[in-house]
């Protein structure tokens, strides 16, 4: 189970895998329908594959030419720790930046204990002065 044997794919995953991968780190789950629309409606999907499992995924939603969000990196909990999420977030990096225009922003919300990956990458924490703000419609 080493990162260098998990690939990284240009894919969108099944709506099982998706939910599997939420339950996996913790997410709320979703109708299948809704998991569905929602991954079709991605900018760019990735997924880590381990033999024929999917191991990890991350996604970019946005506009497409102004604004793009990094969403959804997440590793199966036994797949942590090896540099799976951050050749992820490089594969979707570099994505956004063969495709952005000057003044684009690209964004994210991180878990916790993850910003110091993304700053890696060149994502800088937002400053008091201008706090990000979020509603979870309908969530319990």
């Amino acid at each position: 189970m080493s990162s260098e044997i998990v690939e990284i794919v240009e894919r969108i995953p099944t709506v099982s895998e998706y939910q599997f991968l939420r339950a996996s780190v913790g997410w709320h789950n979703h109708s299948a329908t809704i998991v569905e629309r929602s991954l079709q409606n991605s900018l760019y999907s990735v997924c880590a594959i381990d033999c024929d499992l999917v191991v990890g995924y991350g996604r970019v939603v946005g506009d497409g030419y102004l604004y793009f969000y990094l969403q959804d990196v997440m590793v199966l909990p036994d797949y942590q720790g090896r540099g799976i999420g951050y050749r992820i977030t490089k594969k979707i990096h570099n994505y956004v930046l063969s495709i952005a225009q000057p003044g684009t922003f690209f964004g994210l919300m991180a878990a916790a204990g993850a910003a110091s990956m993304y700053e890696k990458f060149g994502f800088q924490r937002r400053p008091d002065t201008m706090p990000g703000m979020f509603i979870w419609i309908g969530a319990s």
